[in-house]
């Protein structure tokens, strides 16, 4: 299945055509922030915050490549898989996934990302952005939480930027609540939106669920 970009690209280029261009043009739709909001926004992390990645089973990463492109992935392990060396850096495990490294290739472009801390079941929520690295050091992999088996590589991150994120997106989404969320029949299954991506002949949605479970089952491979 395939889309008419021609018709999409014009869609975008009419509504950025009265688009906001400078920072001056947005701020007169706002009013200025809460002095706290801006103050809180530290350079390191306090007992505090170490305490609540410590706390944290998934973390997503935010990174962009060195022509600007973004991408954001998640990352989960057990509580404290995200590992914090000191108050101002921490390292990430990487674990087995699709292989495609799209995180870690943008790190080596532009040694920079972003990180939002949740902790399933609370509203709180860390921002860390900062420098990034990829390391392949046996002695520091060695002392990492696993996630499945040892890592290959680990991204290690100095804080440059360190805040508490308000928690009114979690609660506007009743991410914790499961008696608001979307029944399961509501939403195309994985198996659905995968093969809608593939768009190959013969292939079955029967094909791709059974892939999904095995890819589940050797999650660890």
């Amino acid at each position: 299945m395939t889309t008419d970009t021609g018709t999409a690209g014009l869609l975008f280029e009419t509504l950025r055509a009265d688009a906001l261009t400078t920072p001056e043009q947005l701020r007169e739709l706002y009013p200025p922030p809460n002095p706290h909001a801006l103050r809180k926004e530290i350079d390191h992390l306090t007992e505090e915050t170490r305490a609540l990645i410590g706390c944290s089973s998934l973390v997503f990463v935010g990174s962009a490549d060195a022509e600007g492109r973004a991408d954001v992935t998640p990352r989960g392990g057990p509580p404290g898989f995200v590992s914090v060396l000191d108050e101002r850096t921490l390292v990430i495990p990487d674990a087995t996934g699709n292989k495609r490294l799209d995180t870690l290739h943008n790190v080596l472009r532009t040694g920079r990302v972003g990180l939002l801390f949740l902790i399933p079941g609370r509203p709180t929520t860390l921002r860390v952005n900062g420098r990034a690295c990829v390391s392949a050091r046996p002695e520091l992999l060695a002392a990492l939480t696993p996630v499945g088996k040892p890592p290959v590589t680990a991204l290690v991150v100095q804080v440059e930027q360190a805040y508490p994120h308000c928690p009114k997106s979690l609660m506007r989404a009743n991410a914790w609540q499961p008696q608001r969320w979307v029944a399961a029949d509501a939403q195309p299954t994985s198996a659905e939106v995968t093969l809608a991506q593939l768009d190959l002949p013969g292939l079955t949605i029967g094909q791709i669920e059974e892939a999904e479970r095995e890819s589940l089952r050797l999650r660890y491979e």
